[in-house]
């Protein structure tokens, strides 16, 4: 039941700028407030986003993105690499912890895509599905208490630009039971032609309130701090954010698990760990982002490298079946 204190704000992006659009997310991240549930929707022009740990040159063709005009972008959370163009609209629900849930976040996508009358189904924790195929997949973050849950609505992307700026690995694919990225997505556009993104916005503030049980209204524009804003915009567009260090590793090594891939990349001086990353496509991210650092300085040995990610799994959370994953597949390369 809807408490008295709660209330549904949404906020529309009149940006198509990438860096713009994701700076206005993490205003609204740090800003939402208690009882408050806000449901933002934005659209970024020919843009390619990954997630907080993953590798730009691996996961994305970034030259021949930028020479037809898109940009490289990366977000807070964690998840694979995405294309956007302005046939896709993307959702992101923000709250503090205690009003998050992303079930009830999940069914207000489900419901609004029923009302343009197409059944849809969620899959796993991070995809949605349409007889099979996915039109939105999510991705999440929290810290300090604060939480947001965004995803991608494919409405009418231009598919042949996944495989053109995209480089997904044979691995995924095949994890997927699929060939190409091409033949597990679909556009919402195809199975209902009239729907347009104007309609779709629509209906999803529309299921926002039905599932709630309330009466959304916009963001406060009062509320838009507009020096905070520009000053993460800046963040989003700056080459250490996007791009970070490329390191000149001497040893790599690469796998896929169930949760994600994994890639681990040191620069080995006499021995020893001079500098490590870590790379991944996981939904867990604070342990994969912190662990390059956490490993310099250690002797380049599997048992070493194993017994400080133990004594680091006891400071800073890591699910138990990444852990032990982690460990066997750096015992099994026996450095």
């Amino acid at each position: 039941m809807k408490k008295k204190d709660e209330q549904l704000l949404f906020c529309l992006s009149d940006q198509t700028n990438p860096y713009a659009n994701l700076a206005l997310e993490e205003f609204l991240l740090w800003h939402v407030r208690p009882g408050e549930r806000v449901l933002y929707l934005w659209q970024n022009r020919h843009t390619v986003v990954i997630g907080i740990n993953q590798n730009p040159w691996k996961e994305c063709h970034i030259r021949d993105l930028e020479a037809d005009g898109g940009f490289l972008a990366r977000r807070m959370s964690g998840g694979g690499a995405v294309f956007h163009d302005l046939g896709n609209l993307n959702f992101t629900f923000l709250a503090l912890e205690d009003y998050y849930a992303v079930d009830k976040q999940l069914d207000v996508i489900v419901c609004a895509i029923k009302k343009i009358g197409i059944q849809a189904e969620k899959s796993g924790r991070n995809d949605l599905l349409v007889d099979g195929k996915k039109f939105s997949g999510n991705a999440f973050y929290h810290a300090r208490g604060h939480c947001f849950h965004h995803g991608t609505l494919l409405v009418d992307v231009n598919l042949s630009h996944l495989s053109k700026y995209l480089n997904v690995s044979p691995s995924k694919l095949q994890s997927k039971g699929v060939n190409s990225v091409r033949s597990r997505v679909v556009n919402l556009k195809a199975l209902v032609p009239a729907m347009t993104i104007e309609s779709l916005q629509k209906a999803l503030i529309e299921a926002f309130g039905e599932i709630y049980g309330g009466q959304p209204r916009p963001f406060p524009a009062c509320r838009l701090n507009q020096r905070q804003i520009t000053a993460f915009e800046e963040k989003y567009a700056s080459w250490d954010w996007r791009l970070g260090r490329k390191l000149p590793f001497t040893a790599e090594y690469h796998t896929r698990f169930p949760w994600g891939d994994l890639t681990l990349q040191f620069c080995v001086e006499k021995g020893v760990i001079f500098d490590a990353v870590a790379y991944s496509d996981g939904m867990d991210t604070h342990f994969i982002q912190i662990l390059g650092h956490a490993l310099k300085g250690l002797p380049f040995s599997s048992s070493e490298i194993n017994d400080r990610l133990l004594k680091l799994s006891e400071t800073t959370p890591v699910d138990h079946t990444i852990l032990k994953d982690m460990t066997r597949f750096i015992s099994e390369n026996n450095f």
